[in-house]
């Protein structure tokens, strides 16, 4: 009995906590994918001019397996967070985030500027050394704790398999929190391989809409089961400093 009435107070502070966490809010502010692939494994200024002509294709269509990379994250991974999280629709038909206009990076090259692919209704916030972007938007959603940043992203990489080279594309999810005060105060980057695989040829990718399109997806989709087993044990400590 005695060890009972020691042990209840430990469960009450123990409920307590977790009720507190629960309760801090965070808005989802940006959703996006980055189009041009990161192909520094390979080195060739041709291959760098490549990708970036790719990721102003039309015919390189990403729109449809990141749309269900999103919704998977929406309905299945949210969950995880020991967190509330700010209604999609309040974020992104808020007045002053439709009207809200991100400090991006300095580009030298104009194809360099459409090559993010946002989630219908959100804006691309980039992760850039100032946190001004970041501070504008917990200002807009001040009845938030914080605000959390995703984005995905690819890389080249290049395989050995039986004395043969092939190539598979990597994606990378970005997932960061801020808090009230606009310090980073939670990021991880998930990662995972493609299942197929594409051919080099002297070294060298294809790199087409037809050829690195299903690399792509295939990524996204091995990216979503990585997050499903990884995120239970990750997303436990992001309302710590909240």
């Amino acid at each position: 009995m005695k060890k009972l009435l020691l042990l209840f107070p430990v469960l009450i502070l123990i409920f307590t906590t977790t009720i507190q966490a629960q309760d801090k809010k965070v808005a989802v502010v940006t959703f996006y994918v980055n189009k041009q692939i990161d192909v520094s494994d390979f080195g060739t200024a041709n291959t760098a001019d490549a990708v970036l002509r790719l990721a102003n294709d039309p015919n390189f269509k990403l729109t449809p397996s990141f749309k269900r990379f999103h919704d998977q994250f929406f309905g299945d991974c949210l969950k995880n967070f020991p967190l509330q999280f700010l209604p999609e629709e309040q974020v992104i038909k808020n007045d002053s985030y439709r009207d809200f206009a991100p400090e991006m990076k300095a580009s030298a090259n104009l194809l360099e500027d459409d090559v993010n692919l946002p989630i219908k209704g959100y804006k691309v916030v980039q992760s850039l050394k100032s946190t001004e972007n970041e501070k504008k938007l917990l200002q807009m959603f001040n009845d938030c704790d914080g605000i959390m940043k995703v984005y995905v992203d690819f890389d080249l990489q290049k395989k050995g398999f039986g004395g043969v080279a092939v190539v598979k594309v990597n994606a990378r999810a970005h997932i960061i929190i801020y808090n009230k005060a606009g310090d980073k105060v939670f990021s991880i980057k998930e990662e995972a391989l493609s299942k197929i695989s594409g051919a080099l040829v002297q070294g060298i990718p294809f790199v087409t809409p037809a050829k690195v399109q299903p690399l792509c997806e295939s990524a996204l989709d091995e990216l979503m089961m990585a997050l499903f087993r990884d995120l239970p044990a990750l997303a436990k400590r992001a309302d710590r400093k909240l």
